[in-house]
């Protein structure tokens, strides 16, 4: 057990961890082997290993630092990375982290782990307490890109409102990383319905427009109830607060 209080500081780690705390590659192939059946030790996935508790039994790492474990650059994106920030409505067991590396997907204590291939370059990261998450802003523009991944409409609207506030240029920077028209249109109308909340300027509004694709185009597949929103060149959802208010239920499958 003499690496057992190291390793622990660490809650996961990968064989090349091991080697640092041991000094070769024979001994730290032995301690693993030897800690994995004595228990002290289970193997996440191939070369990432969740340390465990000798109190509960339980794997000591979280599901958010075993995804931060899971490549070299991987990072929580999307509804994983709101959270880890705490503004989550629902607590999923579905994770998602990015890296810049092909990666299967893999499940480990009732988690699934679903890796998103990004570029990582220019992408806004927070790393703190062993874990690596999109920022604030990355992650809102990110779940603007993708509703899926943020759990659908409804639930990336209740995170929205759980914010506390934004910061509008790293929102831009973020955007701006995109490079995509019809992304600036759809967050320049969605973040519209929350503007009194993250006190956005009409500055940032003016340049979401200015970037916006000059081609119309439609907020989702669905039709019902939308209106053309001349500013920003979309047929959405007349009110948008009123579905945030009511919980947008009739929007659910969006």
């Amino acid at each position: 057990m003499e690496l057992y209080k190291e390793l622990a500081g660490l809650r996961c780690f990968t064989r090349e961890d091991m080697i640092r705390l041991c000094g070769s590659e024979n001994s730290a192939d032995w301690y693993i082997r030897d800690y994995l059946k004595k228990g002290y030790i289970e193997r996440i996935r191939r070369n990432l290993y969740a340390v465990i508790s000798l109190e509960t039994s339980q794997p000591i790492p979280t599901r958010f630092q075993i995804a931060s474990r899971a490549e070299e650059d991987a990072c929580l994106v999307y509804h994983s990375a709101f959270e880890y920030y705490g503004y989550a409505n629902q607590v999923f067991y579905d994770i998602y982290f990015a890296s810049g590396k092909k990666v299967r997907s893999f499940e480990y204590d009732g988690v699934s782990y679903h890796p998103v291939l990004r570029r990582m370059t220019g992408m806004q990261i927070s790393a703190a307490a062993d874990v690596r998450a999109t920022s604030i802003e990355q992650t809102v523009v990110d779940c603007i890109d993708d509703r899926e991944k943020a759990g659908g409409l409804e639930e990336m609207l209740r995170c929205l409102a759980l914010i506390p506030a934004l910061n509008e240029d790293r929102l831009l920077e973020a955007l701006e990383n995109y490079g995509q028209g019809k992304l600036y249109q759809r967050a320049g109308y969605l973040l519209e319905a929350f503007r009194p909340g993250f006190n956005l300027s009409e500055e940032f509004f003016g340049i979401c427009e200015q970037c916006s694709s000059a081609s119309k185009a439609y907020f989702s597949e669905r039709e019902q109830d939308f209106i053309y929103h001349k500013r920003w060149k979309l047929y959405a959802p007349k009110d948008l607060q009123a579905y945030i208010n009511k919980g947008v239920t009739d929007y659910d499958a969006i």
